[in-house]
């Protein structure tokens, strides 16, 4: 055959013919050894900070929680709603939270008094309005300075964030927390070249903190490190280091990080549902079943069909061309890596969990949703 028997694999799913497809299947022991191996990447628990963005699932933040992490990271009300539902001790919502968003972050901090929730802010205009909602409310905010180490993307730059630290510290309604520098630009294979350029990235912030120790009296915490970094921060004593692909991989990070322990734990499948010749069939993963981001070629890799090659795809068609179609037939299953898994999560309302080669549950990914309750 030209497929590897899939029963030979370490994906194979005893009771395939009872999924339907396409489908986001996820590997319950290889998220638990992903999870622990960041906490032992990072040594304290207490200074990893996963982000939940890639896997939006309660059932994944509840096997966090029983391995005894406590803060979370998050970039949606919906995320942060689905960990304070969970009861999680603390909450970052690594965004700047402004307009209706704003009003649905402090109705968040109001209705769940447990979860200790805190918001990104890079600019004193936000600041204000942060503060004078917050006065209005009733509520004490949190804030995390966004800094910009480097990515381009929101922050202000750490030799203009002094001015912002000192005016929070005026304000009755909020609280300078910490700072927060995402460094997903880092993302060399070489791991001196990336270690290199994550010193360099977290030297200004480390200034930026001592300053406000010595000038604020405030010792704020310290959140970098994406997958890609997180392993480099690690070995710094005041930085919290939250990862976030890592539950999963990617076929991305997997062969862009290869210093990286990670396995996958999360694959999707999809089904031949026509030969249309020789050397053509078609599958039923279409653009909405895997991250289409990505130019054609770059968005699956079939575990178990490798050499195929990406011709076409629609919403519901994937069209492959294979050297002899003959040794494909309908109904066979392949088995795909996404190359990014974090978009692709989000295509699905929910994910078949494999125990032991079986499909035994499902868990909804609860936070794809923009909103649950708030």
């Amino acid at each position: 055959m030209y497929m590897k028997n899939p029963r030979e694999e370490w994906y194979s799913i005893s009771n395939i013919s009872q999924t339907d497809s396409p489908a986001l299947v996820v590997y319950k022991e290889r998220i638990l050894e992903n999870i622990r191996l960041v906490k032992e990447m990072v040594g304290d628990v207490q200074r990893l900070r996963p982000h939940v963005k890639t896997h939006k699932m309660p059932e994944i933040c509840t096997l966090m929680l029983e391995a005894g992490i406590t803060k979370f990271k998050c970039a949606t009300i919906a995320e942060a709603e689905m960990l304070s539902a969970l009861q999680a001790p603390e909450v970052l919502l690594a965004y700047q939270p402004n307009g209706p968003k704003l009003m649905r972050f402090i109705n968040l901090v109001k209705a769940y008094p447990s979860t200790r929730f805190s918001c990104l802010t890079d600019n004193i205009q936000q600041a204000v309005q942060m503060a004078t909602e917050a006065r209005k409310n009733g509520v004490l905010l949190q804030l995390f300075i966004d800094l910009n180490v480097g990515m381009n993307r929101t922050g202000i730059r750490t030799d203009q964030a002094f001015e912002l630290a000192s005016f929070i510290q005026t304000q009755e309604n909020l609280e300078l927390t910490g700072l927060h520098g995402y460094d997903g630009h880092i993302r060399d294979s070489d791991p001196a070249v990336r270690q290199q350029k994550a010193d360099a990235a977290y030297q200004p912030v480390e200034q930026l903190a001592e300053k406000i120790l010595q000038e604020l009296g405030i010792s704020p915490v310290i959140v970098m490190g994406g997958t890609p970094t997180f392993p480099l921060h690690a070995g710094r004593k005041d930085v919290e280091c939250s990862p976030g692909t890592f539950v999963f991989n990617d076929w991305g990070y997997k062969h862009s990080l290869p210093d990286e322990p990670f396995e996958y734990a999360a694959l999707v499948i999809t089904r031949v549902i026509s030969i249309v010749d020789g050397h053509t069939i078609c599958t039923d993963l279409g653009h909405k079943s895997i991250a289409p981001e990505n130019p054609l070629e770059n968005r699956v890799c079939f575990l178990n069909a490798p050499d195929v090659i990406f011709k076409g795809q629609s919403e519901e068609h994937l069209v492959l061309t294979v050297e002899d179609a003959g040794k494909f037939t309908i109904g066979d299953v392949l088995y795909g890596v996404p190359i990014h898994i974090c978009p692709t999560v989000a295509l699905y309302d929910k994910a078949m969990v494999v125990e032991d080669g079986l499909v035994t549950q499902h868990w909804s990914i609860a936070a794809r949703n923009r909103a649950i309750n708030i």
